[in-house]
Order: structure tokens, then sequence, then C-alpha cells
């Protein structure tokens, strides 16, 4: 469970999903509560891909072709340059 001001602010205050069907429910939440316009990704309850990725707290990534990471972000939200992700993403979709 994340409890951030922003969080609390934005009423998306959540406990860990014990189900993936409550994961995705709390996904969808976020994703509406917040206003994320990109695509959200969802892991599975094994967490792979946020052992993979270091993606916590939160980071933003560019996969490039053949599946190679081309940017990572610092952690977020502090970290995040949305110029510098531009750049990447400019480069990757040419």
């Amino acid at each position: 469970m994340w409890e951030t001001p922003s969080n609390a602010r934005d009423h998306v205050l959540l406990r860990s999903p014990r189900t993936e069907g409550e994961r995705f429910d709390d996904a969808g939440l976020c994703v509406r509560k917040l206003g994320i316009r990109m695509p959200a990704v969802i892991d599975g309850m094994d967490n792979d891909t946020e052992r993979a990725y270091t993606a916590w707290p939160e980071r933003l990534y560019v996969v490039g072709p053949g599946g190679r990471i081309v940017y990572k972000s610092e952690p977020g939200p502090y970290g995040f340059t949305p110029k510098t992700m531009e750049t990447y993403l400019r480069r990757v979709l040419g």
C-alpha cells in the first residue's frame, strides 16, 4: 500500500492485491483517477517484471527494437525527465 501525500490527495490508496483480478482492478482505478493516458502494463503476481526492471518505486523506460532498453529513468516521480525521455522516444520512433 502506498501512502504518499499525492495518493491521498487523488484518493488512490490501495492495499496490496492478493489476486491477479484485484491487481487489474487496482490498475484500472489508478489509470482513471490519475488520468494516465499511456498504455499501462500489469505485472504478474510473481512480480517478475518489477524485479527484472528495478521498477520500484517507479521508473519510465523506452524499449527499442528487439526489446532492448534504450532509456531508463531515475526513480520517480522526481527522477523523471520528460525531455530526455522524449529524445529517446523520437530516436526509436524515427
